[in-house]
């Protein structure tokens, strides 16, 4: 593993069993993305491309393989240390914002910050520069339910890039939007990507949108193939 390798995924399987029979959802995976790199993962639903995502991220625990996140091993951690770790490393994007309701937007961007234990002062400049990144000074103060669909994902990206992680892991992010408003999201979160040298890895049904990452890959019967 080179020395710009954000994320190192090493043969990596997930296996359920249910009642009758034994369901393989990912069959030996291997992916290695660099740092400052933008990956598209495509595939037909049901396909296991949220389950790697989560293996991904620490999330959820493979079957069998490894993940190691800028060089460690997600296997040695406690699940304390992998939420400790996560908070430091990486950054998560849904389809839908998980927004807290009762906080400002700013409130909801410091968020992760305060966790990390920023004194509130601080955590909130640092959350107010990457609400401006993401073109939304003027909506600082503002409740979650005051924003339009567009802004809250990019709040929910602030918040995801705030702590200013080695990756982002992002999961439908524009699913939910409508398409001039997903081109919108999408444009910003590539900018940040690019300005930042975050890793951004993108499950999408969107092709359009997964052909502007640098690379496309697809999820067929629990292994990944290059389509860029």
């Amino acid at each position: 593993m080179t020395s710009d390798c954000a994320i190192d995924c090493r043969d990596v399987t997930k296996t359920y069993t249910d009642v009758k029979q034994v369901v393989e959802v990912l069959r030996g995976v291997n992916l290695q993305i660099r740092q400052g790199e933008s990956v598209a993962i495509v595939g037909a639903s049901g396909a296991g491309k949220t389950t790697l995502l989560q293996i991904l991220g620490g999330l959820d625990t493979p079957t069998s393989g490894s993940i190691r996140i800028a060089g460690q091993d997600l296997s040695t951690f406690s699940e304390k240390e992998k939420g400790l770790f996560r908070n430091k490393m990486l950054g998560f994007i849904y389809q839908f914002h998980h927004l807290l309701p009762e906080f400002s937007a700013i409130e909801n961007v410091a968020l992760p910050l305060r966790i990390r234990g920023l004194k509130p002062a601080e955590a909130e400049k640092e959350a107010e520069a990457m609400i401006v990144e993401v073109g939304l000074k003027n909506r600082l103060r503002n409740r979650i339910g005051d924003l339009s669909g567009g802004e809250r994902q990019r709040i929910a990206i602030a918040r995801a890039l705030v702590t200013k992680p080695r990756c982002i892991l992002a999961d439908e992010p524009t699913g939910n939007l409508d398409q001039e408003t997903a081109a919108q999201v999408f444009e910003r979160m590539l900018h940040l990507n690019q300005t930042l040298n975050t890793s951004l890895i993108m499950v999408t049904h969107n092709r359009e949108l997964a052909q502007q990452h640098d690379r496309v890959l697809e999820l067929v019967q629990g292994q990944l193939e290059d389509l860029k």
